[in-house]
């Protein structure tokens, strides 16, 4: 991957015109939506980035991939990353959120919730120098904890805000810059991330599709998401962002017994899905800027078709 990066950098720096050629101080990013950056901060700085977003689903994929309708519903919540640079090369933080459901079938949520609450540290392993052909990389590991209601959700499913499970994320992130023939930079991020889930147990109704008087478990699918992102610095406050994701779940399964007594065993199936992010970004400066967009499923298996408008602001301090 790097070599590939590098072989392509050398060749868009040959074909710009010296003169021309953009520095990095007088580009300034925000961040594309979703693949999250390999720099770590440097010591005694934090990073606060709010999210605020409204997941619209718009139908759902069937098991051969196959578009159908669905009852429309409106996931509105925000996540923000604080982030602290530990030492030099090494980054710890939090990820707190918090959500809104607004169903066509059924209660809205009761009130604004609490989501899964996330753990993060990232080490730093290599650093990008103009002329190399190694990017920046890192590793990541993140812990979430089931903060959020998941189960016992009443007359209100809409409450569901958290999976119920302690899931461990493990991820390979990756950073390099290239210059345009107009000299300008293209930033390119390229992600990868395995997460597993423990067991649930469960009671009543739940985010799993139970109902009153079930008593079981569920054990939530394993992910492997290959995220790539690209931002171009068309002036220094202005970029152009796009992201595009593929994700794989295995299934899913679920085993209890319900209100009646009867054993249920019910496997979800895998799924996968393909997202579009297309964004904007204003920076004010180096430490400051906004990015507005949208995500949106492009393809997908036995999965949600969604759009999401997005936005959030990326402060440095």
């Amino acid at each position: 991957m790097g070599l590939l990066l590098g072989a392509v950098a050398s060749g868009a720096a040959a074909a710009a015109d010296d003169t021309n050629r953009q520095s990095r101080d007088d580009a300034w990013w925000t961040g594309p939506i979703l693949a999250a950056g390999a720099g770590t901060l440097p010591k005694g700085h934090w990073l606060v980035e709010p999210y605020v977003f409204d997941i619209i689903s718009q139908g759902r994929y069937d098991a051969d991939g196959h578009r159908n309708a669905s009852p429309r519903r409106h996931s509105i919540g925000s996540l923000t990353y604080i982030l602290y640079g530990l030492v030099d090369g090494v980054t710890v933080g939090v990820i707190p959120r918090f959500g809104y459901n607004d169903v066509s079938t059924g209660p809205d949520s009761s009130g604004i919730g609490i989501g899964d609450f996330t753990l993060q540290a990232a080490y730093r392993l290599s650093t990008f120098r103009e002329g190399a052909r190694v990017p920046t990389m890192a590793l990541v590991l993140q812990q979430s904890l089931p903060t959020g209601k998941y189960d016992r959700l009443g007359s209100r499913p809409s409450d569901g805000l958290g999976s119920g499970a302690y899931t461990t994320t493990l991820s390979l992130y990756s950073q390099y810059f290239l210059w345009m023939p107009n000299g300008r930079i293209l930033r390119t991020r390229l992600n990868f991330s395995y997460a597993v889930s423990d067991t649930v147990s469960l009671e009543d109704v739940s985010v799993y599709g139970t109902g009153d008087g079930f008593r079981g478990h569920a054990r939530p699918g394993r992910s492997f998401v290959v995220g790539s992102a690209l931002e171009y610095s068309v002036t220094r406050n202005w970029v152009l962002a796009l992201d595009l994701v593929y994700q794989h779940d295995t299934s899913t399964r679920l085993r209890g017994l319900d209100g009646a007594g009867t054993p249920v065993r019910n496997d979800f199936g895998s799924s996968e899905s393909f997202t579009l992010a297309p964004a904007i970004e204003y920076n004010w400066n180096s430490r400051m800027g906004v990015i507005v967009g949208a995500l949106f499923t492009a393809d997908g298996r036995n999965t949600s078709a969604t759009v999401a408008p997005v936005a959030a602001v990326n402060m440095v301090f």
